[in-house]
Order: C-alpha cells, then sequence, then structure tokens
C-alpha cells in the first residue's frame, strides 16, 4: 500500500489549498471522501462477491461427495438385500413342503368382562381415608340409614 504519514498529509493538503483555493476545498474535500467511500464499498462488495462463490462451489464439492457416499450405501444395501433374498430362497426350496400347511389361527379367548365385578382404579385404603362410598345402597337403606334418631 502506499504509506501516507502526517507529514506527506500535511503537503498534499496544503499544496491542495494553493491549487484549489479555500473556497472550493470544503467541497472538493467533500466529493474526495464520498468518491473514497464508494470504492471502498465497491472493493468489499467485490470480495463478499468472491467469497460468496469459494463457500459455494465448496458446498457443491461437500453436497456431491455426500450423494456419491449415499449412492454408494445405497447399492451396498440393495446387493447384501439381494443376496440375501437368493440365500433365502434356496433354503426355502430346500425345505418346502410337498403341500402347504393350512394357516393357524389363534384360539378364541374371551374378554373377561364383568360389568358387575368393576375394579375401581382408586385403592380401598384411599376411599376409607376419604369417605368414599364402595357400596351402593338401596332406596329403602339409604333412608333408613339419614333418618333422623328420636331422643326420648
Amino acid at each position: 500500500m502506499i504509506d501516507l504519514g502526517i507529514s506527506k498529509l500535511a503537503l498534499i493538503g496544503a499544496v491542495a489549498l494553493i491549487v484549489i483555493g479555500p473556497e472550493k476545498l470544503p467541497r472538493v474535500a467533500r466529493t474526495v471522501g464520498t468518491l473514497l467511500g464508494k470504492a471502498q464499498r465497491y472493493v468489499n462488495d467485490v470480495k463478499a462477491e468472491v467469497n460468496r462463490s469459494m463457500d459455494l462451489d465448496e458446498l457443491r464439492r461437500m453436497k456431491d461427495s455426500v450423494q456419491d457416499a449415499a449412492r454408494e450405501v445405497e447399492q451396498s444395501i440393495h446387493s447384501g438385500a439381494n443376496e440375501f433374498e437368493k440365500q433365502f430362497s434356496e433354503i426355502g426350496q430346500s425345505l418346502a413342503p410337498s403341500e402347504p400347511a393350512p394357516p393357524v389361527y389363534p384360539q378364541y379367548k374371551h374378554p373377561r368382562k364383568n360389568w358387575r365385578l368393576k375394579q375401581g382404579a382408586m385403592p380401598q385404603w384411599y376411599k376409607a381415608r376419604n369417605g368414599v362410598r364402595t357400596k351402593a345402597l338401596s332406596g329403602a337403606a339409604r333412608v333408613a340409614r339419614y333418618r333422623p334418631h328420636k331422643i326420648n
């Protein structure tokens, strides 16, 4: 890069002041500053674009390598499956009976549902502690139980 020290910048400023003049110098300095800023942004954009293209190329190469590996794995699985199928068919042909066996069905099992004997989800000790009714009372038994007693 160009080595610009304080002394060189002061010399350039003095020459610009003499050549351009004190009236136009601020406007020229602003214009030069905006042009330098635009040039820096352009250079940074070009660098970013180059980096993106390099990253894209790298990602494409990585994608291609992963796809190749996946194809190799798929081919090895297919070849292993074909070999297994061949061996299985050879074993099946050597052990094949003369006539096929009838299908075997499981024996019917009753589900053992009895609506009179429901099993509660709450344990008995919990029901007893919290006063939950465990037995149904008939209407007459309920009246007899909750009838107020006569005090003599």
